[in-house]
């Protein structure tokens, strides 16, 4: 089983990225909730958006109507379009399939995780 996330890279505050997910080895996609989660050095991973197999979403506070979660099962691809990039948005993201159905916020609901991407937001 392996998660491949991409899309990371530098860009000044205010623009845009897309990170994507692509899964392999894992016949149950579609049927569990995917998450993606950020950490800083030094702190703790913490939840970013989520969506269960319905394509239901759930966003931390601190970037909803600023973040989108989607998935594309066909694809086995989990995606997050990241707007309006703040400085506090530079961490790296990780994404990860989660034992439920739903996302959780809790990192520890989550079994397999992507090697994570690098994400820099520039004053």
């Amino acid at each position: 089983v392996q998660l491949q996330a991409s899309g990371g890279g530098l860009v000044q505050a205010g623009g845009s990225l897309r990170l994507s997910c692509a899964a392999s080895g894992l016949t149950s996609f579609r049927s569990y909730g995917l998450g993606w989660f950020r950490q800083v050095l030094g702190k703790e991973r913490e939840f970013v958006a989520g969506i269960n197999w319905r394509g239901s979403t759930r966003y931390a506070d601190s970037v909803k109507g600023q973040f989108t979660i989607s998935r594309d099962n066909a694809k086995n691809t989990v995606y997050l379009q990241m707007n309006s990039l703040k400085p506090d948005d530079t961490a790296v993201y990780y994404c990860a399939q989660s034992y439920d159905v739903d996302p959780s916020f809790n990192s520890g609901r989550y079994r397999y995780w992507g090697q994570g991407t690098l994400v820099t937001v520039s004053s």
